[in-house]
């Protein structure tokens, strides 16, 4: 017996300990695809793998819906892998370690993986039981979290419906209409480095809330890697130090919590050095106060070395880029029916240093494509202005707002009936594979909707079983009233 076992519904979460069990983050997705075919030609129903191994399920209709318009269920079936410090686990081939207290789902010590895996589940689940539905399309994407890799190279004629409910969110309560389209970016900056001597620095900053870089941008939590940017630059005008090492960040689309740089400096600065890191956690906090409560920079006495040290001009270069490249959000929409969402933004979630190059990578959104292009050209700019090279890569469209919204006025009034209160209707920051859905079946109807998620891309994750229990209702009951 699993340790979900106990809780309902039953076969959603039987399902999804299931998956949990099978390494799925991206870019490891031969496991999980291979188990959801197997499930579909162990129950006798039709399906296809295509060469990414995106998955197309396609299910009868129930009896009475034979003259229905077909529905696409749709979900991805890779996570993001983020684990604590202190974690041993390796995604590639260990099963999740997770769990349940009070209301709430969680693995121990990594990212849970409900985003999106329980939306698997329920996909599955629905396939596994007798509920009335229209015929069914069922499309399980990979590398969803790395740039929509696999909806980007489906074969969409294979689909026939243009109704689609997509079940990648994560607020309870909300039917999202609407999400930015994207890309990934990279800096890259050509670096050299030399031989030196001093007393060896380790400078951790830790704590930080993180988060996904689509739905959370707008809290302004701190970015780990900008606040090393700004602590290096601030060093650098008290005293003279070589950096070793500089990372931070393990995925672009996630707000990164920690960062780590070592540095040399000289014996006789190493006092006055240690003051000046603790005077810039003080200030730092202090900017933060309201939603970093966890923040630590820590600075570590490693004692005389000698190391192979970035050259100073170079290494004004990275100090200066980290301090002027754009980050967070950087323009709201206005329009009405929008109002207070943001409409373009950047996340810089990766940064490293090697003995030839210093790469910077960051995911940039917008619901409209010139400010998206627009951003990813400031980038280029400052990057090429520099002396270094500048990359893009998962490209992606928005999913347009569609006013008429059949599917959005069935599923509003399902909701009523059970939650007897209106849901809130709004576009989302964050990509979904909607967009790649829209310009690929359009004209197409689609929604979006899940179960509450809670620290997703984070090792705090948590799903809401109550809000499964309420999410999975709702669903059956939509899917009842397509006829």
């Amino acid at each position: 017996m699993g340790r979900l076992s106990s809780l309902s519904p039953k076969k959603v979460f039987e399902i999804f300990e299931q998956i949990c069990l099978i390494p799925h983050g991206s870019g490891n997705m031969d496991g999980i695809s291979s188990y959801v075919c197997d499930f579909a030609k162990n129950r006798g129903l039709e399906y296809y793998c295509d060469e990414a191994k995106n998955v197309l399920i396609k299910a009868p209709a129930s009896p009475g819906y034979e003259e229905s318009r077909p529905v696409l269920l749709q979900a991805h079936l890779d996570m993001v892998c983020e684990k604590a410090p202190q974690s041993r686990h390796n995604f590639n081939s260990d099963p999740l370690d997770v769990d349940f207290m009070d209301d709430s789902v969680f693995a121990r010590g990594t990212t849970l993986g409900a985003d999106d895996g329980i939306a698997v589940a329920i996909i599955l689940a629905i396939l596994d039981e007798d509920y009335p539905h229209p015929r069914l399309e069922c499309l399980f994407t990979v590398d969803e979290e790395i740039g929509m890799d696999g909806v980007k190279v489906f074969d969409f004629s294979r689909i026939s419906a243009r109704r689609v409910i997509n079940l990648d969110s994560e607020d309870e309560g909300v039917i999202y209409v609407s999400c930015a389209g994207g890309l990934r970016s990279k800096l890259t900056l050509p670096v050299k480095k030399h031989e030196d001597s001093g007393v060896k620095y380790n400078i951790i900053i830790s704590g930080l809330a993180g988060g996904h870089s689509g739905d959370r941008i707008d809290r302004y939590n701190a970015n780990a890697i900008i606040v090393m940017g700004r602590l290096l630059h601030f060093l650098a005008q008290k005293h003279k130090f070589h950096i070793i090492s500089l990372q931070g960040g393990l995925m672009d689309n996630a707000i990164p919590r920690e960062a780590n740089c070592t540095i040399l400096i000289s014996r006789s600065k190493s006092r006055d050095f240690e003051k000046l890191v603790a005077e810039f956690e003080r200030t730092i906090k202090n900017e933060f106060a309201a939603n970093e409560k966890n923040m630590m920079i820590y600075c570590e006495n490693l004692g005389e070395s000698e190391e192979m040290v970035l050259k100073p001009r170079l290494q004004a270069r990275v100090i200066f880029l980290l301090n002027t490249v754009p980050n967070g959000v950087q323009n709201m929409c206005m329009d009405e029916k929008q109002k207070g969402l943001v409409k373009t933004s950047l996340n810089f979630g990766i940064m490293r240093l090697s003995d030839e190059r210093f790469t910077l990578e960051a995911s940039v959104r917008s619901s409209v494509s010139s400010e998206k292009y627009a951003l990813s050209d400031k980038l280029k700019f400052l990057a090429e202005g520099m002396g270094g090279e500048y990359s893009f890569s998962g490209d992606y469209p928005a999913w347009e707002f569609n006013e008429d919204s059949e599917l959005l006025r069935i599923l509003s009034h399902a909701y009523v009936r059970q939650y007897e209160k209106e849901p809130v209707i709004k576009g989302i920051h964050a990509g979904l594979e909607c967009g790649v859905i829209y310009h690929n079946l359009k004209p197409v109807d689609i929604v979006s909707f899940g179960p509450e998620i809670s620290g997703a891309h984070t090792t705090k994750e948590k799903l809401s079983i109550e809000s499964l229990q309420r999410t999975w209702k709702l669903l059956l009951s939509f899917l009842e009233d397509l006829k």
